[in-house]
């Protein structure tokens, strides 16, 4: 069993590894990268993605060779029966990647009984890297993290918005929100790499997130760094959201800075 004082450890076998994987990515990118369709939902993998993956999955199992994994492309390996699941996402952005915008992300988090206990977000692009150890805070490239309580300006909150892949062109659900979030809002950020939404929540850059269903190995690592940097994440109900357990469907959520979550969740209960 891995003791609470083993946690730091472990943020730093992930901040390497994330750091390494980061450093294979950007070298990849500077030459032809290998593109395929992953599915019939338009998303995609590419060699980069697979490569830093297999790096990832060396690094943790290594280190840990008792834990689960859930990783983006291998799916679950390791020790089924474990407490401690780590979820891997080795590129978050990979359609970014494929039309050439530098806006991606690597991400890593520990999980106990599918709660987030560690969280890990780099990009490599920047080389910053972000991480947390729930109940320790958030710490960024300059110290530790705090996201501002939300102050009211002129034009609306700035948001970012997170769907499934799983979500059809068309879904009801999907165009409500998204049109009743563009009518309160002063700009929807769609960004197709939710971790970095997070840290910029958790910057205080942005104001909230509103997820509709989210997948799961982009999700448990930047919801903590999140909340460690004091954000307030909710499920649509506006029930405390908790991304366990770590198999099923989709996610729904609302997250913000503190002081603008029940007008989000308003907004939210409105559209749908």
């Amino acid at each position: 069993m891995l003791q609470e004082t083993d946690l730091e450890h472990a943020r730093r076998i992930a901040v390497e590894a994330a750091e390494a994987a980061g450093r294979l990515i950007v070298a990849g990118t500077r030459g032809t990268i290998e593109i395929n369709a992953k599915g019939d939902d338009g998303d995609v993998v590419t060699d980069l993605d697979l490569a830093a993956e297999k790096l990832l999955l060396e690094r943790v199992l290594t280190a840990f060779p008792g834990h689960a994994v859930i990783a983006e492309e291998s799916g679950e390996l390791g020790d089924a029966e474990s407490e401690w699941t780590w979820v891997i996402d080795p590129l978050d952005g990979t359609n970014n990647v494929a039309i050439g915008l530098p806006l991606y992300a690597v991400g890593l988090a520990l999980c106990r009984h599918g709660r987030p206990e560690l969280g890990v977000v780099h990009e490599p692009v920047t080389g910053r890297t972000w991480s947390a150890v729930r109940g320790r805070g958030a710490l960024g490239p300059g110290g530790p993290l705090s996201a501002p309580p939300h102050r009211p300006a002129g034009g609306g909150p700035v948001l970012a918005w997170i769907q499934g892949y799983g979500v059809r062109r068309g879904d009801t659900v999907a165009c409500a929100l998204k049109a009743g979030l563009d009518r309160r809002a002063r700009r929807v950020l769609r960004l197709w790499a939710p971790l970095l939404a997070w840290v910029m929540l958790a910057r205080g850059d942005i104001d909230g997130i509103v997820g509709y269903q989210t997948g799961i190995v982009d999700l448990p690592g930047g919801l903590l760094i999140a909340q460690e940097a004091g954000a307030v994440v909710s499920a649509f109900d506006g029930t405390p959201f908790d991304c366990a357990p770590l198999t099923g469907g989709g996610r729904d959520f609302v997250a913000s800075r503190a002081g603008l979550q029940e007008e989000l969740l308003e907004a939210v209960r409105v559209s749908r």
